[in-house]
């Protein structure tokens, strides 16, 4: 008699092990196919361990709806966007052909001021649908980054040719420091925020220049963009990196006050980061730091 109350528990306890082993093994290819996004709802026994499985089951079913609709929405946005960019430029370029061809007519003075407002609205109109676009890629994650080794010289050089003309415009000078320094972003996207900021500094300079140069570090590689324009206050600095975050004292200068929002969002995403050291009246310098 005992040895057959042995014997069921035995099989009992193999009989559970099995079960057991078998429910682990279905929650595991659960936790599997959620993650490869493709999880579809299962049917389940009553037993303790399976409500469990079931539980889990609710939970994962949740998650794939929430973020099909995620992707939903993204799509949606994507398409937005898209309507946005491509029906906004016909308009825009329109309206600076026109100014241009207006040129070419006598115009009085006051017709010929107006024609300059016009042409700089529409600039400035372009270049705030422009980066709303890529802003709006960016924060709905429709474009990536992809950081990868990159030659810095290389960057600076290319932003300082295409910088220098507007600061000469002004009566400054930019001047770039050379060197061989590497760090890891994407080209394409740090060349826009780089360029945000060097283009900030030309604009509120109004004497002296600004000067691109880098300061490596242990664990980042940094470019400095030094000007000797108006400065900013202490309390301020904060402010500027907010989505069209305009300082008082800049009201008069054009700009719509994206750009180094969107400077820091590109920054960040790559795993950078961004300080400034400003005096009111002293200068401004912006550190932008890039993992190596």
């Amino acid at each position: 008699m005992a040895g057959i109350v042995s014997l069921c528990s035995l099989l009992y306890a193999l009989y559970k092990e099995y079960s057991t082993r078998k429910i682990l093994n279905r929650i595991q290819d659960m936790l599997e196919e959620a993650t490869r996004g493709d999880y579809s709802e299962k049917e389940f026994s009553e037993t303790k361990i399976s409500k469990l499985e079931s539980k889990l089951a609710d939970y994962l079913q949740s998650s794939s709806l929430s973020a099909a609709n995620v992707k939903k929405d993204r799509d949606k946005i994507k398409t937005l966007i898209s309507d946005i960019s491509h029906q906004t430029k016909t308009p825009i370029a329109n309206l600076l052909l026109h100014s241009e061809l207006l040129k070419e007519s006598e115009l009085n003075d006051d017709q010929r001021e107006s024609l300059t407002a016009i042409e700089n609205e529409a600039e400035k109109l372009r270049f705030l649908v422009d980066a709303l676009v890529k802003l709006s890629r960016l924060e709905n994650g429709i474009m990536v980054l992809e950081p990868k080794p990159e030659n810095l010289s290389r960057l600076v050089k290319e932003i300082g040719s295409a910088m220098r003309p507007k600061a000469e415009g002004k009566g400054l000078y930019l001047h770039v420091t050379d060197g061989n320094e590497t760090a890891s972003f994407d080209y394409k996207w740090t060349l826009e925020a780089v360029s945000n900021i060097v283009d900030n500094a030309v604009k509120y300079t109004e004497k002296g220049g600004i000067e691109i140069s880098f300061k490596p570090t242990e664990m980042f590689a940094c470019i400095s963009v030094k000007d000797t324009g108006i400065g900013i206050a202490e309390a301020d600095i904060p402010k500027i990196f907010s989505r069209f975050g305009r300082l008082q004292s800049s009201r008069e200068k054009e700009g719509v006050g994206i750009g180094l929002y969107l400077a820091r969002e590109i920054i960040t995403k790559e795993g950078g980061y961004i300080k400034v050291k400003s005096m009111p009246g002293e200068g401004t310098e912006f550190l932008i730091y890039l993992k190596k």
